[in-house]
């Protein structure tokens, strides 16, 4: 009897000490922009939260990132003090986020840093981080314009400002598009915006969307197809589409959520699974009963939040021992967002100057017109 016992509690040690081997370790910390600026990636990193709970840390960027450079230091260096956290996600990875990883690299080598939709110089961020994910900016300089043409596009609106167009993507992709409108016979028509991080602020920017848009109607015909390059831009941008019954092919970050519950009084609810269903039914009824019916599209999944929920799994997988933070599983990241997503994604290396960059992945989607 005293031997059964024995080995009884020998079994129950092992077990317990099992346990505390394999228990999940180790934190995520996510940095996204606040709900002003991009309710998406916000939501996504809170999704992350009711999944994970306390292995998720959430905190943003302050609003005025720009003028705010040094607290952004301050708020990375905060997340790497703390041991526990092993992994990093910028959404966005705003202007001044290599400084701010800077300071993480300077105490810490075990933290798995992921990028999404980085704003500054492409090979600066390839060199800090393990993972960028994207969409396809360059790409779309040709997709849109397409798309603006199957729509009935004979001019096309191009919204950005200087702090937008000194980023290398994008006004690599302005260049793209201009040349594909000629392509296509599409009058382009490159219009300067207030940045809303400037002196208007972010009220000033979007009350300049709303009245020049209908502006633009009026001298080019409703026949005019508009792009901005600024996420807040694009609730005042589509509601003066709308309006006007004007040509949207698709936000900045393409995504059935970006703009347009908030523009079209949608009630939309992020945290419930049925919810993209939802708001792409609503969307595309109100559209219609509107009279703009197939002159507004975006991709059909939530772009913006799959990089936050693919950069979070394949972290996670990192800490639990199911990926190497030293060798990046491309075929496994390529299966998350595919499993997230739930529609057919093309994924493809960045290169710039005949150097590919295998840790920054470009993707696509087809169009959803609604």
């Amino acid at each position: 009897m005293r031997k059964v016992m024995i080995l009884l509690l020998a079994v129950v040690l092992f077990v317990s000490m099992s346990g505390a081997v394999f228990a999940a370790t180790g934190k995520v910390a996510i940095v996204t922009n606040t709900v002003s600026q991009n309710e998406e990636e916000y939501r996504s990193a809170e999704q992350m939260v009711a999944k994970y709970g306390d292995r998720i840390v959430h905190v943003t960027w302050p609003d005025n990132f720009m003028a705010e450079q040094e607290q952004m230091v301050s708020i990375v260096a905060k997340l790497a003090s703390d041991p526990e956290v092993k992994a990093l996600i910028l959404n966005q990875a705003v202007p001044g986020s290599n400084a701010a990883v800077d300071r993480l690299l300077e105490t810490r080598d075990d933290v798995f840093i992921m990028y999404c939709t980085p704003q500054e110089n492409p090979p600066d961020v390839a060199e800090r981080a393990h993972l960028i994910m994207m969409p396809n900016e360059l790409e779309m300089g040709n997709t849109i314009p397409v798309q603006a043409k199957k729509m009935g596009a004979k001019t096309f609106v191009h919204y950005s400002f200087p702090r937008h167009m000194s980023q290398p993507l994008l006004s690599g992709r302005r260049e793209i598009m201009r040349k594909k409108c000629a392509e296509l016979g599409i009058e382009f028509v490159d219009a300067t915006a207030p940045d809303p991080t400037g002196d208007l602020g972010l009220p000033g920017a979007q009350q300049f969307i709303l009245e020049d848009t209908p502006k633009m109607v009026e001298k080019y015909g409703p026949d005019t197809a508009f792009f901005s390059t600024n996420c807040s831009m694009q609730i005042p941008l589509i509601k003066a589409v709308v309006d006007t019954k004007a040509i949207y092919p698709q936000p900045c970050c393409p995504s059935p959520y970006h703009g347009f519950p908030a523009a079209l009084g949608i009630q939309s609810d992020l945290g419930n699974k049925n919810n993209l269903q939802y708001v792409i039914d609503e969307t595309r009824k109100i559209i219609k009963e509107k009279g703009a019916q197939g002159r507004l599209s975006t991709w059909p999944v939530p772009n913006a939040m799959a990089y936050t929920v693919v950069g979070t799994e394949y972290a996670i997988k990192i800490m639990d021992g199911e990926a190497s933070l030293d060798k990046l599983d491309v075929p496994l990241i390529e299966k998350l967002f595919a499993d997230y997503a739930g529609v057919a994604v093309t994924t493809t290396v960045y290169e710039e100057g005949g150097k590919a960059y295998p840790n920054f992945l470009f993707n696509l989607m087809d169009f959803l017109t609604y």
